[in-house]
Parts: structure tokens; C-alpha cells; sequence
């Protein structure tokens, strides 16, 4: 399972969409709008009216927390007291000037922001609650004491249940009634018990990998969504897509923005039954790799980096999973695109690794990469680009055959090895 972050403005969107499935006890008025360098302000004004009458909460929509803390959250103006939207657009637009350093050493530009009605409450008011995937359970976390001091005194503050995969409706409501803290208001503990429950089905339905509301607070039978932070599991995507709509898994603040051809690689993972990843360190570097399996990659990754230096790595990635000879031939002809951009005086290596598949066919997705590589066999030539590969598993000796044809008769430079080789040979090979 990949877990990946998402905006907190997805989280609550996607309550308010299911809302009435699953918290049928309580009132959510969904009230919230996410403003972008692209959000056409008159559209957001005209379509959410609350935004001109309703005192507001803005803060920093971008994967990092204590936003508090970086003093990143406003909802006081110090001037006139409440804040209007003409001061929070104000607002939002100083703090998109320049960059933003928090506390943690993190710094980046500021591009995404939620906006929300400020909700009025007492301390008392304020609940926590998340979900978490661990193996062969769920864990869920309930305390009566929510906010930004919920670290603090965790042990005391947070009680804590144990929801086994195989366990049915009527188990798991007796375990999240167990184990209520003990100090939530009698008059609350129904409602809390209720909302728990509610909140571990939408959760484990929903394909969270992570899911958390600090604080959410209940007024009445209302409840208010005061922060969200989640993960999702991205491997349900596919089945995921109607209940997800278009759900974005943006870069962690302060990475660089994604390429295009890195989007894409993503794109093809999500919609095939394979594994296809791919992360580009160094445009610049002079050794790129093709590796198929996530253990290889780290190992080959290691392995480069020690004997020739984290600057020299270009790539990290892999494919594996059984990919089809198209999907190779794509992630194959992505990664020679990129890595012929920019020419090095001492030429490019190419390494073409894997430890020994298990049942993906090597001679299949060997064709894949032998198809672009005659797709880029110029830019290959141009770059003096030195191949080596090393590989095995099902039809293994196919595979090293054809590839190794295929470069001889297109005038490439390439040598192959078998897995008699140990498995990262190739990379003091290549780099002497």
C-alpha cells in the first residue's frame, strides 16, 4: 500500500459528500473553499456567498503542520478584530510574496490556501480523533482533549483501540464504546461513541491510510471539521475513482514541483495493474538507471551513490509487477528522453538492473525496453551513453539475448550480465 497526502480540503470534501451515508447523528454544514494561483475569485464570491458575510479562518493548504505554531493560521485581525475576506485576500497575497521558512527548516513558496467560517467555541468543545492501517489492524485514536497541545501528555489525554481486519459491525462498536476516554461529558459520550464508530467506517471505507480531525468540535448536533489530515492508500484509485472524484496527491512543501514526464509515469501506474515509479534527483547526473523491483532500486541506489557519489545519480525508480512490453517500452523511452537532454563531456551510463523475478517475464519487458531503445538509439549515440544490464528470473537468457542484438546492430555500447553476476557488480563496472 502507498500512502500519499492529500489537501485538507479533499478531506473535508469528501465528508461532506458522504456525510449523510455515514453521520447520520449529526449536522455538517460544509462550508470551505481552497484558493489557488488559478481560482478565478469572482466565480468563488458568486458561488460562496458566506465569504463576504461570515468572520474567517485562513491557513496554508500544503501538507505541513503546526501551521499555528509558524503563525500560518489567521483569524484574528488586529486592527478590527474579526477577519473579512478583503482582509484575507490581502493577507494570502503577502504571505504568497516571498518564501516561507517554518520552524522545522521546511521553506518554500506558499500557492494553496483554505478558507473557512470561523467557528465561535469553548476549549471544552474540542475533540480528537484519527485512524491509522498498522499490518493486520486498525488503530484508533480517541481523546476528549483536542488542539495543538494533544502531543503533549499523549499517554493521559488519548486512549487507544485495537480493530482486527476480521472483525464484524457489532466488535467493533463494543470495542470504540470500551474505549471512550473517560473524561468526554456524559451528555457527549453517545454522540462521540456514535461519531467514532461512523468515523472508522467511512475511514477504512474511503481507502484511508491515515486519517485525522484535530479538533473537531460538537455544538449541539452540530459538528464542526476544525483541521483534517490524511493519507490515502493510492492503489485503490481505480476502484476509488467515483467516490474520489479528482483527487490530487500534490509534493510535500518545499519539493520541487513534479515534471511532466514524472506525472505521466504516475499516471500509467495508477491505471495499470503493475508498479511503475519513477523520480528524477539529478537531471544533470551522469548515471541513470532502469531497475526492476523496489528492493533492487534501493540497493542499486546505495550502491551508486557509495561508489560514485550522490551527484552522479540521475534517476530513482523501478518497474515490476508483471508490467506489459508497452508499459516498459513508456517508462523506458521516458527515462532515455530525459536522461539525453543535457550532454556530459565523459558520456552517460545506463544501468539495467533487477535482482531475480519471480514471475514477471523478463524477455517481455526486455522487448519494451529494446523498443525504445531503437526509438532513441541517436540521442543514445549523441550522449555516448554505455549500457549495462544485469538480470534474472523467467526467460532471463531471452532477454539478455535480444537486448544484447539489439544494441550491437544499432552501434551502442552495451554489457550484459547473467545471475551469476552479483546484483550491483554492474555498477563498479560501469563506473570503473
Amino acid at each position: 500500500m502507498a500512502q500519499k497526502p492529500v489537501r485538507e480540503f479533499f478531506v473535508k470534501q469528501l465528508f461532506a459528500k458522504e456525510w449523510d451515508r455515514y453521520f447520520t447523528r449529526l449536522n455538517y454544514q460544509f462550508k470551505s473553499v481552497l484558493i489557488t494561483p488559478e481560482t478565478q475569485i469572482e466565480g468563488i464570491l458568486k458561488a460562496n456567498t458566506w465569504l463576504q458575510k461570515d468572520n474567517l479562518v485562513v491557513k496554508p493548504d500544503m501538507l505541513f503542520g503546526k501551521r499555528g505554531i509558524n503563525n500560518l493560521v489567521l483569524y484574528k485581525n488586529k486592527k478590527a478584530g474579526d477577519v473579512v475576506w478583503d482582509f484575507a485576500k490581502k493577507w494570502m497575497k503577502e504571505k504568497s510574496k516571498n518564501e516561507t521558512v517554518l520552524k522545522s527548516g521546511q521553506k518554500g513558496l506558499l500557492t494553496h490556501y483554505i478558507v473557512e467560517p470561523f467557528v465561535p467555541h469553548e476549549q471544552e468543545d474540542e475533540y480528537y480523533i484519527a485512524a491509522t492501517s498498522q499490518g493486520l489492524e486498525d488503530v484508533l485514536y480517541l481523546s476528549a482533549a483536542g488542539g495543538i497541545d494533544i502531543e503533549s501528555g499523549w499517554d493521559e489525554k488519548v486512549t487507544t483501540v485495537f480493530i482486527a481486519l476480521d472483525d464484524d459491525e457489532k466488535k467493533i462498536k463494543d470495542k470504540i464504546l470500551k474505549g471512550l476516554p473517560k473524561d468526554v461529558p456524559t451528555a457527549k459520550k453517545n454522540i462521540f461513541a456514535d461519531f467514532a464508530t461512523q468515523f472508522y467506517f467511512f475511514f477504512r471505507d474511503m481507502h484511508f491510510a491515515y486519517l485525522e480531525l484535530n479538533p473537531f468540535v460538537i455544538k449541539g448536533k452540530d459538528l464542526f471539521l476544525l483541521d483534517a489530515v490524511a493519507r490515502m492508500d493510492d492503489t485503490a484509485e481505480f476502484v476509488m475513482k467515483e467516490k474520489w472524484g479528482a483527487v490530487e496527491f500534490p509534493a510535500s512543501f518545499g519539493m520541487n514541483k513534479k515534471i511532466p514526464e514524472v506525472e505521466a509515469i504516475e499516471k500509467a501506474d495508477h491505471i495499470s495493474g503493475s508498479s511503475l515509479k519513477l523520480s528524477i534527483l539529478n537531471k544533470k547526473g551522469r548515471i541513470w538507471t532502469l531497475v526492476a523491483g523496489g528492493g533492487a532500486s534501493v540497493v542499486y541506489a546505495d550502491t551508486i551513490a557509495d561508489l560514485a557519489g550522490v551527484s552522479e545519480l540521475a534517476n530513482y525508480g523501478e518497474y515490476s509487477g508483471g508490467p506489459t512490453a508497452e508499459e516498459t517500452r513508456f517508462y523506458a523511452a521516458t527515462v532515455f528522453d530525459l536522461m539525453t537532454r543535457e550532454k556530459n563531456p565523459n558520456g552517460k551510463i545506463l544501468i539495467i538492473g533487477g535482482a531475480i523475478a519471480n514471475f514477471t517475464d523478463v524477455a517481455k519487458t526486455f522487448e519494451g525496453i529494446v523498443l525504445a531503445m531503437k526509438e532513441y538509439k541517436d540521442q543514445l549515440k549523441k550522449n555516448k551513453v554505455k549500457i549495462y544490464v544485469r538480470r534474472g528470473g523467467p526467460n532471463y537468457q531471452e532477454g539478455l539475448k535480444n537486448i544484447k542484438k539489439t544494441a550491437d546492430e544499432l552501434g551502442l555500447y552495451i554489457e550484459v550480465y547473467g545471475p551469476e553476476t552479483h546484483v550491483t557488480e554492474i555498477v563498479r563496472l560501469s563506473v570503473g
